[in-house]
């Protein structure tokens, strides 16, 4: 059975129950994208629908498609997969104006309709494998038509989301019912958005929606992208030469990792104090060589969500460009000690108003970046601070410090 055929057969059980219970959700006034009524924003999101065809993915009841129809005037295509909720929503539906119920599959149901002007899914288009809906779905979208997406970010037992393009095991709960097993693609924020753009969307804003209940760990995230135009013919491109260009520049990332004791710092074989870190290798982002390195050498377990990138260093070394981007890390698991193998070691947290003396250079230009207030003393270096820093920082040169 396909992980798609588990979780179909999963919501038809769901259905019948509540099909047995006579249960049927309200219409709600706002569309809600979450579980939780007057949580986030509403239908506003998607823009002007008046007279617009809207698709709904996964409809289940069928009340967010009727909404959309009474309170906003589009014309609604509600598609479900599971015969029952499907059934649900028709008996309870069937003669609103503007709505048309769908079985079956969305990505066939895109393969023989018409372009529609706006989508959404309500925590559903997680059962369905990503790689599979969203080309249907860019396909099925008229250039710059918005799709917005609710979707879990982490559960009911505190499990944030995983790092990977994989489902993993998941339940529905209903009431004292026993627990239905389903797989979805839990994913972060961050691998939604790769997907989406790698579909061809454009992601404008990814908003994390917390439970009213402060006490409760479940969290929703909210994606809206956007259906790019196609693409002209792609123009080609090819190396000068078949030879490698002449090493000339040593790249590396060095992490701030701040904790309530401070800083953290391990001491090289060489003798200096420094922050973890190391060279970027092939084929990996700045953030993937941040949590690699923080394991190799601390074993601390990091998220790539978790690093934010601060900027990038400039100096030389001889005649050796040397570039260095600074990240600061704030959450992670385990706890820092000695690996076997590597250089650095004797990890120890350091206040930040009593930090030693004889620290690598690198990790300095990196704090005093991050903390220009940090007495420091260091060679100089170019700082281009990304763009979540402020614009009034700037591209400056971080020189060496003298600071009582």
């Amino acid at each position: 059975m396909t992980v798609e055929d588990l979780n179909a057969d999963a919501w038809t059980v769901y259905g019948r129950r509540q099909l047995d219970r006579r249960y049927v959700p309200p219409v709600p006034e706002q569309l809600n994208w979450t579980p939780w009524a007057g949580v986030g924003p509403g239908a506003e999101i998607l823009g002007d629908i008046a007279g617009k065809r809207v698709l709904d993915i996964g409809s289940g009841a069928g009340h967010h498609a009727v909404h959309l129809a009474r309170a906003h005037g589009a014309l609604v295509t509600a598609v479900e997969l599971s015969p029952t909720q499907h059934q649900r929503a028709v008996s309870a539906h069937a003669d609103v104006p503007r709505v048309r119920f769908v079985p079956g599959d969305v990505v066939d149901h895109l393969s023989t309709t018409a372009p529609f002007d706006a989508a959404y899914a309500v925590n559903s288009l997680a059962f369905i494998d990503p790689h599979r809906v969203l080309p249907a779905l860019r396909a099925g979208l008229r250039p710059g038509a918005p799709l917005v997406l609710s979707l879990l970010h982490t559960d009911l037992h505190g499990h944030g989301p995983s790092t990977t393009v994989a489902p993993r095991e998941q339940t529905i709960r209903l009431r004292d019912d026993p627990p239905l097993p389903v797989r979805m693609w839990v994913l972060a924020p961050r691998l939604w958005e790769d997907l989406l753009i790698e579909h061809g969307f454009r992601v404008e804003a990814v908003d994390l929606l917390h439970h009213p209940d402060e006490s409760v760990p479940v969290v929703q995230q909210l994606i809206r992208a956007r259906r790019l135009p196609d693409r002209r013919a792609r123009v080609t491109s090819r190396p000068r030469t078949t030879r490698p260009p002449a090493p000339h520049a040593a790249v590396g990332v060095g992490a701030v990792v701040l904790g309530d004791r401070g800083v953290l710092l391990g001491r090289h074989r060489h003798g200096t104090l420094e922050l973890p870190g190391g060279t970027v290798e092939a084929g990996e982002s700045l953030e993937e060589t941040v949590v690699r390195e923080l394991a190799e050498e601390t074993g601390l377990t990091v998220r790539p969500e978790d690093v934010t990138l601060l900027g990038t260093l400039v100096d030389h070394v001889g005649d050796v460009v040397r570039i260095t981007v600074g990240a600061l890390v704030t959450a992670w698991q385990g706890q820092p000690a000695t690996q076997p193998h590597e250089s650095v070691g004797d990890w120890a947290w350091y206040p930040l108003d009593r930090l030693p003396d004889g620290l690598f250079v690198c990790s300095a230009q990196i704090l005093t970046a991050w903390r220009p207030d940090l007495p420091v003393d260091h060679a100089p270096a170019h700082f281009t601070p990304y763009a979540h820093r402020t614009s009034a920082e700037g591209v400056h040169r971080l020189r060496g410090r003298s600071e009582a």
